[in-house]
């Protein structure tokens, strides 16, 4: 299962059902919230510092994990580079949670997106200094094998013996671990760092011309992934929900164009995350979304009933995991 398989194993061997909580910094990836909410733990939610930055609120963390809850808190869950934000947190921040000096549980730091970001981003070889630090990764993104569900979770000796005590026996495949192997030697190697380069390419042609498109707002957070999280802006100017579900809907159904919608999510209102794709994809992106955002803009949608109208409302309105 990837790193949900970790994600959610953490939560088993570290948190009490009907008891213990975990502490999220959203907006972040919705497994944390889901495998908290099947497993029966808390969520105790410390929100990213406004965009741009969506940095975490290192000062609120410090204060939550020495407040009155801070017994039954277990793991703090960090998204970086975060995801739907894009960016990357710095690793002083992640070393002053670390060594806080009361609070006794586990940081885990989700790195799915790592290798798109700058080099030596990754804090994986942390875990030989911190013993309560638990680092993800995944073949999913940058190696192209989502359909692979593996990843894998770096960590002391301890936890990763407790870690292993837990899972299911035989849980990876031979064909799995196979097709792994060859992906992380040399030559596979080569080929995830060749594809990775191709896609920052692509990355900043998007920071580059997606602002040229007239009803593109501003980008709302980093660019240390293969997305980019960007404002869609109604008539008015600003920022707005339903001009972005709009586009949404219309780029899938009818231009066989997907992106999200992350409009409800903190901070990211109006927005939509954009996937990196190849040169080819890109192109069509940028005139799809040019010729679907005057059209949404202008009103030139074809006729609606009340019913559909409201339903979209709705949508607009409903919170996206």
């Amino acid at each position: 299962m990837g790193s949900d398989e970790a994600i959610d194993a953490l939560l088993r061997c570290f948190c009490v059902p009907g008891r213990d909580k975990i502490l999220v910094c959203p907006p972040t990836y919705g497994m944390y919230g889901v495998s908290a909410q099947v497993n029966d733990v808390g969520l105790v939610k410390v929100p990213l510092l406004p965009a741009p930055g969506f940095g975490i609120d290192v000062e609120a963390i410090l204060s939550t994990l020495s407040g009155p809850e801070s017994t039954n808190i277990k793991l703090v869950y960090i998204c970086s580079p975060g995801n739907p934000t894009g960016s990357a947190i710095p690793k002083a921040d992640i070393q002053k949670i670390l060594e806080h000096p009361t609070w006794n549980g586990v940081v885990v730091l989700d790195e799915a997106y790592v290798d798109f970001a700058p080099k030596d981003s990754s804090l994986a070889e942390w875990v030989t200094e911190w013993p309560n630090l638990v680092v993800l990764q995944t073949l999913s993104k940058a190696f192209g094998l989502a359909g692979l569900r593996l990843g894998a979770a770096f960590t002391s000796e301890p936890i990763a013996r407790l870690l292993n005590s837990l899972k299911a026996p035989y849980n990876i495949s031979n064909p799995t671990s196979e097709i792994a192997c060859q992906a992380l030697q040399q030559a596979g190697l080569a080929i995830m760092r060749s594809n990775v380069e191709k896609i920052v390419t692509q990355r900043n042609r998007l920071l580059t011309e997606l602002p040229k498109v007239k009803g593109v707002g501003r980008f709302r957070g980093g660019a240390a992934s293969n997305f980019l999280l960007v404002e869609l802006l109604g008539t008015d100017g600003k920022p707005d929900n339903v001009t972005a579900v709009k586009v949404y809907e219309k780029l899938a159904e009818s231009r066989g164009v997907v992106v999200r919608f992350r409009g409800k999510e903190h901070g990211c209102l109006g927005c939509i995350r954009i996937t990196v794709g190849t040169e080819e994809e890109v192109t069509r992106f940028l005139q799809e979304i040019d010729a679907v955002l005057q059209e949404v803009r202008s009103n030139k949608t074809s006729p609606k009933s009340a019913e559909e109208e409201e339903k979209k409302e709705e949508l607009a309105n409903a919170v996206v995991s």
